[in-house]
């Protein structure tokens, strides 16, 4: 009885020995996985992947970091809107949502609503959403999506106009 039990239990070591090192070595599944550290660091290298001190050093890599202040786009939106409050400003999520606007305690306010679509200077880059709040008294409001294309256009074209100031001067500055 001792003896079974003590062959069950090496049967069962070998086995879990087994598995555990059939895992190690070179994968016969992908032929070009390299070994090592240093394999690894080469490899990512290659890929554009990961930190590496000479991308730092003026060495191209394959990862474009982009921020809101080298985005022409953005900041020309964003100075066009200076005069209005802003509720959310979402460079990751391409939007900017300002708060009610009203001029000289007018009863009509409106809101605006910009979606960046992409990051290029044209017309259909962005999507912009005027909403227009009318009341009568401080409790009765109507609410809608402004059909006007007035403010829609005039906007637009103010900030594709700046934007394309802005793109300019980057460049001569480069």
């Amino acid at each position: 009885m001792k003896k079974i039990k003590i062959i069950q239990l090496l049967n069962t070591l070998l086995l879990c020995l087994f598995v555990l090192t059939s895992s190690c070595g070179k994968s016969k599944m992908d032929p070009n996985r390299p070994l090592g550290a240093e394999g690894k660091r080469q490899k990512n290298i290659q890929e554009g992947r990961g930190v590496t001190l000479g991308g730092l050093l003026g060495n191209a890599g394959g990862t474009n970091y982009e921020f809101s202040t080298s985005n022409p786009m953005w900041r020309a939106s964003l100075e066009t809107l200076d005069f209005l409050p802003l509720t959310t400003v979402d460079y990751s999520g391409g939007v900017i949502i300002t708060d009610w606007y009203s001029q000289n305690g007018s009863q009509d306010s409106i809101k605006l609503t910009i979606r960046f679509l992409s990051n290029e200077i044209r017309s259909d880059s962005l999507k912009i959403i005027v909403h227009k709040k009318s009341c009568k008294n401080n409790q009765n409001c109507v609410t809608n999506i402004s059909r006007s294309n007035v403010i829609k256009d005039e906007l637009r074209s103010t900030i594709l106009r700046k934007a394309a100031l802005l793109q300019k001067s980057d460049k001569d500055k480069k």
